[in-house]
């Protein structure tokens, strides 16, 4: 099967401006997280498919390929979509966003492997375990519940599963009893096409969470786990968190 990694990215971003193209390492950040999405075995290729001819100027300045897409995308799952309407030769999309420049080859493997290994699933995702309180309370870390099978039950803001008796002793539990969920997503492109023109569902406004569209939409989405998850950068101190890194490497 054919398999294509792209990055949605937009130049606009409220905390912290123009982030992709921040390049106090020496490379743009968008630089960083195509350079690492490109270590991933299998695929056919990375684009980075973007709003603004600024990206895309700095994505071919280092030698990337990039496409414009629409100011009106109101997500990256649409930026993904305009690409693949251009794209039928392609079986997979995959989604990785652009913030992520530590993202591993190990996830973006995973990810594509579970569609290829389940061809009656048109979605996959990734997950990590929650080992800690304070992120499991965290609503700015999404949650997530998967069957026996990996398919996925819920994504949430909130704590789930609800543990009646107290979460504390189950954050060490093995297997694991909480997992976040990751900003990673493969899809079949016919699915991916649907899920582009389906309208935001009930469920999904309320968390703010696309892929809860998904679900009330009837459609199954497996969840693979890793044991590390990328850090994103959403803020000034985690961009200067990432260039002192880079500077120690």
């Amino acid at each position: 099967m054919t398999s294509l990694v792209v990055i949605p990215a937009r130049l606009q971003s409220s905390r912290l401006p123009q982030k992709l193209l921040l390049a106090e390492t020496g490379k743009p950040l968008i630089q960083h997280t195509y350079e690492a999405a490109c270590m991933a075995r299998g695929t056919d290729g990375v684009i980075v498919a973007t709003d603004h001819d600024s990206i895309c100027q700095a994505v071919h300045t280092f030698g990337g390929e990039a496409v414009m897409t629409s100011e009106t995308c109101a997500s990256g799952t649409d930026r993904v979509a305009e690409v693949a309407r251009s794209r039928p030769d392609v079986d997979i999309f995959i989604n990785v966003q652009g913030d992520e420049p530590e993202i591993s080859a190990e996830a973006i493997e995973t990810v594509r492997h579970l569609l290829e290994a389940n061809p009656d699933v048109s979605m996959a995702t990734l997950a990590t375990p929650i080992r800690c309180l304070e992120k499991l309370r965290d609503p700015a870390c999404v949650k997530v519940v998967r069957a026996e099978n990996g398919r996925a039950l819920y994504f949430s803001r909130s704590p789930i599963p609800h543990v009646r008796d107290g979460f504390e002793e189950q954050l060490a539990a093995e297997p694991p009893v909480f997992f976040q969920h990751l900003g990673i997503y493969a899809y079949r492109r016919d699915f991916l096409l649907k899920l582009a023109t389906a309208p935001p569902s009930p469920l999904e406004q309320l968390e703010k969470l696309e892929q809860l569209r998904v679900l009330e939409m009837g459609e199954t989405i497996l969840v693979g786990s890793i044991a590390e998850p990328s850090i994103g950068i959403d803020t000034p101190s985690d961009y200067a968190a990432f260039v002192r890194k880079m500077s120690n490497c």
